[in-house]
């Protein structure tokens, strides 16, 4: 090559097999970089022109021609080696000062590749490698860069740093049309409007989708630095998969899956971690995934059969269709070498192009020495025959009929593999858990075939030649290396299911249930068998699980649905529940114990998902059912009243919710003893029925009590002991004593830092609650940064709608109002009504509470007859539900009889004031910090009336008392002091 390099630069053609588009990509990025011109050219021959004549084409490109060889460049066609071999020598040799060469081969090639004298790229770093480029084109490695600082693409021998997708296809072909028009769409910004972040490829089964999305991933995966592989076949694997991705990229996360996929699109919004690519495969329902999806600039590439994608926005659908007759016959002759062009072409033609058979049918033409054209006519035929009731042409199942024929007759063992492994999910069939069966758990004939290593690896390599299996192997120097994974293609998998008779179907149930029941590690609370789970839920359906009447089948589908709950995955877990109810009620006895469990379940899961009317729905016809077949203290009839309980302490029916803890607790203690974990719980959750009744002695003493048997029965650092700390430390506050509350929550959060991490939802509280203790006790600016990282943490971790994100949000709200930013605070109290309301009710007592809230913010900033009008409303709905003497109605009130003052209805407050003092001061006595507020607002009222002595009287009382128990300098009391109105913050309670 001519060894000048002039000042203005040379001309450079670069030659590539798509396949290494990134090799072009990096060269071409290193030339133009030191002033060179450039022109990429796909190098893709045509069958139908003489070879010699289609590569001396390339002489018609301008400039030095530059050929990137690997071992597709010299697969596509495919071209004999004799005919490279006559071309190389004849053409190089008349051109030698035109060609150039770079290699990235990683098998063997022409030997008449010498003549080009390639620069071998393979393997090296990067620095090295455009020391060898350089110098193979000639190049000053030492002159300047025309544009240092613009970025390039990434070096190929370097790839993305988070790089998981599905195994690249060696045998690829085509389809480099359909590929660039991907990239343009999702990458030219020139286009316009036609530019889109989430695309989606859409196709009838086995025409090729997931492989041209897998090739992207591959060919054009070095232009991103994140790249993703989703299954999205089932919404639980898909949100398995993608919350994966949070800990891969170093996001600070827990366990909890729906933090993590909210940890990954807040990434997104802040443009972390440079480009991403996330490809969703079998992304059939939109309705079960559009949540799951990030936004811009992230790139999205879905691939589906259904037309569900059409028309929403941000998203454009890509038609896929078969293969052109030229990249059919490609694909023939290079997985079936014998096979001449017209057999090729015949081929193609009878199975009407589609990928997925014509992998088949040519693999089983390549291992069986049949005449193609017997093969073809046998195709044809069946294609005459009467259109059947069938998902699928007829010349599917006539192929696959065939080659699963010639499976059955040369290997019964593989072929009885095959159909074992049509019961499991076809996107990723678990292998290795057959060879982890206990013996005797398969039949015979699997059992010998799975513990010899060489027969399974033999097996295993028969099925991916004969049929449409994929497997994937693991890395590793073993003469048989394990099988990753398997995957089946999904109309094949349908197919498989059909030939089989309705016994050997039962009969492979049976065996598949017992390899996943062998499996279940049992523990699903466990988050070291979270992975375990995560693996065995998309196989339930398919092994015909929800049919079985094994009891440890059943273990296995609740232990499942456990998994999902204590994951945070309600919505799954819903669905699951609602999939086996419809099972179960049709095959067991209505009083079976696992449907019974089932039912609370799904009781439990619908309160944990906000569903609170259905839950009690549920709840209260389970509990009816059982009451007319069990005696009264039959566990499973205690069980469910404990768990009606806790979902009408949910909706607001506090003294129902006691009746039935009362109950529940000493049934349990009758049956398990006082100090058993059921009874602790039930004796737990009568503490909260009480305290949202306003009975905060008797919560207290209920909780002190549990508090001190988990301290002896487990352990101080416990997390059921830390719990009942908490709500304990909780009404110790309540009742007006900050200074022990405070104590106590500080030694709890220290304990939960070091047996937890700060994003679990039990720490959250816990700061939360801390945050409360330490404003009621005058540390303001500690409380607000605690407040606001407690509020930050539980919209993150727990999501922003959970009822526990909201109760956080509601007292950030009111700290705002009094301490920060009174737009701010408005906000959040508007939100945080808002969404009670939608998740309870106008008439709930939390929607009430933050409606008074809301009140006393509107007040603060000036709108007073909107704060009356609400203060007004949230007094008399308060009284409605809870009473009259209840703390929260009493609270309601003082702040009604500020909003009165301030509305000049001086009468009204002090008649308000003084019913007030005489019910709070005998609900809750005459120390306690509500009381001391009435007694302050009681005061104000009376000097606005002109009775200054009796003013008096009530505010030095008041004052003595608050300097008394809380300090003189403490806020409340110098407020006292200063004559400033008191107020009331409605707090909603976490359950």
């Amino acid at each position: 090559m001519d060894s000048r390099s002039t000042a203005e630069g040379r001309h450079f053609t670069i030659s590539y097999a798509g396949f290494n588009r990134p090799w072009a990509a990096w060269i071409a990025h290193q030339l133009m970089a030191r002033g060179h011109r450039v022109v990429t050219q796909r190098w893709d021959p045509r069958v139908d022109v003489p070879f010699e004549e289609e590569f001396s084409a390339l002489l018609a490109a301008p400039g030095h021609i530059v050929l990137v060889l690997d071992n597709w460049y010299f697969g596509l066609g495919p071209i004999p080696e004799d005919d490279w071999e006559r071309t190389l020598r004849k053409t190089v040799s008349q051109h030698a000062d035109r060609f150039a060469a770079v290699t990235v081969a990683t098998q063997g090639v022409p030997d008449s590749v010498s003549l080009l004298n390639p620069a071998d790229l393979h393997d090296l770093d990067e620095q090295e490698a455009v020391r060898r480029l350089l110098r193979r084109l000639s190049i000053d490695a030492s002159g300047p860069l025309t544009a240092p600082d613009v970025p390039g693409p990434r070096f190929p021998n370097e790839p993305p740093a988070v790089l998981d997708t599905y195994r690249r296809n060696r045998r690829f072909t085509g389809r480099d049309a359909e590929l660039e028009r991907i990239r343009a769409l999702l990458t030219d910004r020139r286009t316009g409007p036609e530019t889109v972040d989430r695309l989606v490829l859409r196709g009838s089964s086995g025409s090729g989708k997931t492989q041209m999305a897998a090739e992207y991933t591959h060919r054009f995966g070095n232009d991103y630095d994140v790249v993703w592989w989703v299954d999205a076949t089932h919404r639980a694997k898909a949100r398995e998969r993608l919350a994966a991705l949070a800990p891969r990229l170093g996001l600070p996360v827990g366990e909890r899956i729906g933090e993590r996929i909210r940890s990954l699109h807040e990434a997104v919004r802040s443009m972390q971690h440079g480009r991403w690519l996330l490809v969703f495969d079998g992304a059939e329902d939109p309705a079960q995934l559009t949540d799951l999806l990030p936004g811009r600039p992230t790139h999205v590439l879905l691939t589906t059969s259904t037309s569900g994608w059409t028309g929403m926005p941000g998203t454009r659908v890509l038609d896929i269709h078969p293969f052109t007759r030229a990249e059919s016959v490609a694909y023939v002759r290079r997985r079936a070498p014998r096979l001449t062009a017209v057999e090729a072409d015949q081929l193609a033609d009878a199975v009407r192009d589609l990928p997925l058979l014509l992998a088949q049918s040519a693999a089983w033409l390549h291992a069986n020495d049949v005449p193609a054209g017997d093969y073809v006519r046998l195709l044809r035929d069946a294609d005459k025959e009467p259109e059947e009731d069938t998902p699928y042409p007829l010349n599917f199942r006539t192929t696959w009929t065939t080659t699963l024929g010639t499976l059955r007759e040369r290997d019964p063992k593989a072929a009885e593999l095959l159909s074992l492994l049509a019961f499991f999910s076809p996107n990723e069939i678990p292998v290795r858990l057959l060879t982890e069966i206990r013996y005797g758990d398969l039949p015979p004939s699997l059992d010998g075939l799975v513990r010899d290593p060489r027969s399974w690896h033999l097996a295993l390599r028969r099925l991916s030649e004969y049929t449409a299996v994929r497997l994937d192997y693991q890395q590793g120097l073993s003469d048989y290396p394990a099988v990753e994974k398997v995957r089946m293609h999904r109309l094949y998998h349908r197919f498989l299911r059909e030939t089989l008779s309705a016994p050997e179907r039962q009969a492979y149930t049976d065996t598949a249930c017992q390899v996943l029941v062998g499996a279940d590690p049992r523990r699903p609370g466990d988050t070291r068998d979270w992975e375990r789970y995560a693996l065995l839920l998309p196989h339930l359906g398919f092994a015909g699980a929800f049919d079985s009447t094994r009891t440890a089948v059943q273990e296995l589908v609740l232990n499942c649905i456990e998994y999902l709950r204590v994951r945070g995955e309600h919505r799954t877990a819903l669905n699951l529940c609602n999939e086996v109810l419809e099972h179960w009620q049709r095959n067991l006895d209505p009083r079976h114990s696992a449907l019974l469990s089932l039912q609370l379940r799904l009781c439990h899961i619908l309160r944990l998902a906000g569903r609170y009317s259905e839950a009690e729905e549920r709840g209260r016809a389970v509990v009816r059912r059982l009451a007319d077949v069990q005696p009264a203290d039959q566990s499973e009839l205690v069980r469910a009243k404990d768990g009606l309980g806790s979902t009408l302490l949910a909706v607001g029916q506090f003294t129902q919710a006691r009746d039935l803890f009362t109950e529940a607790a000493a049934r349990f203690a009758d049956q398990f003893g006082t100090e058993a974990p059921p009874t602790l719980a039930s004796r737990h959750n009568l503490g909260l029925a009480l305290l949202l009744l306003g009975r905060y002695t008797e919560a207290r003493a209920i909780h002190r009590d549990v508090l001190q048997i988990r301290q002896r029965r487990l352990r101080s650092r416990h997390h059921l002991t830390l719990l009942s700390g908490t709500v304990y430390a909780r009404l110790i506050r309540l009742q007006g004593d900050y200074s022990e509350s405070l104590s106590r929550l500080e030694q709890i959060v220290r304990a939960l830092r070091k047996i937890s991490d700060e994003r679990h939802p039990q720490s959250i509280l816990a700061d939360h609650q801390l945050a409360l203790a330490r404003r009621r006790a005058g540390d303001i600016p500690e409380a607000g940064e605690r407040l606001a990282d407690a509020a930050r943490r539980a919209a993150q971790v727990l999501g922003p709608d959970h009822p526990d994100t909201l109760v956080v949000e509601a007292d950030y709200a009111t700290f705002l109002r009094e301490h920060g930013d009174i737009r701010a605070a408005l906000r959040y109290a508007e939100s945080v009504r808002a969404q009670y309301g939608l998740l309870l009710g106008p008439r709930h007592p939390y929607t009430i509470g933050t409606s008074d809230n809301l009140g006393l913010a509107l007040g603060r900033a000036g709108e007073h007859q909107q704060a009356l009008a609400l203060a007004e409303e949230a007094w008399h709905g308060m009284a409605e539900v809870l009473g009259d003497d209840h703390p929260w109605t009493l609270g309601c009130a003082l702040n009604l009889s500020a909003a009165r003052s301030r509305a000049y209805d001086t009468q009204g407050a002090y008649e308000l004031s003084r019913d007030t003092v005489r019910r709070v001061t005998r609900v809750l006595g005459t120390a306690h910090p509500l009381t001391l507020s009435a007694r302050t607002a009681l005061a104000d009222d009376l000097r606005n009336l002109g009775r200054t002595t009796e003013a008096a009287g009530h505010e030095e009382d008041a004052v003595r008392v608050l300097g008394a128990t809380l300090g003189p300098e403490h806020l409340n009391t110098r407020d006292a002091r200063r004559r400033v109105r008191p107020y009331w913050d409605f707090e909603p309670q976490s359950l």
